[in-house]
């Protein structure tokens, strides 16, 4: 699906790295690997970017990494955390984002509710690790892999 914001984000994304850079100096993200009791992972799909993404985002001022993850959990896909979110992995992004830093967590206990952001994602759904849709982000499979124990932990994203 093409929205006007997948079309603006190759233009606007340079500008959220400079002002992230400028506020920031290195910034630092989190992802959330959240499963149900089937075993289904939780992805979602941006209205601002292409593919199935795991659910996460920036680390604010003053937050930490668990703070965010849960946070991201509940804007996003309204996911609220009832357990301490488990660190999985710390990735560096440098590849995409030079001083970028991408740590993972892993979030089994939880209850569904409202998502309290709203116009930042798509689609959220439910996936078997071994039935991804095809359009899963590169970064998303290699973080599954890393988890499911079929691929040793990267230290790049």
């Amino acid at each position: 699906m093409t929205t006007w914001r997948t079309r603006i984000e190759p233009f606007t994304r340079p500008l959220f790295f400079i002002w992230s850079r400028l506020s920031r100096g290195m910034t630092l993200g989190v992802r959330a690997i959240a499963t149900d009791d089937q075993g289904r992972i939780l992805l979602v799909k941006h209205t601002y970017l292409h593919g199935w993404w795991l659910p996460g985002g920036g680390v604010d001022k003053g937050e930490t990494t668990h703070a965010a993850v849960v946070r991201e959990l509940r804007e996003e896909a309204g996911v609220t955390a009832k357990g301490e979110p488990r660190l999985l992995s710390l990735h560096s992004n440098e590849r995409f984002f030079p001083g970028d830093h991408v740590a993972v967590f892993h979030i089994d206990r939880f209850e569904i509710g409202e998502r309290t952001s709203h116009g930042e994602i798509a689609e959220i759904g439910w996936f078997s690790p071994d039935d991804l849709p095809d359009d899963t982000t590169k970064a998303t499979r290699a973080r599954l892999a890393e988890f499911t124990g079929r691929a040793p932990v990267s230290p790049d994203w």
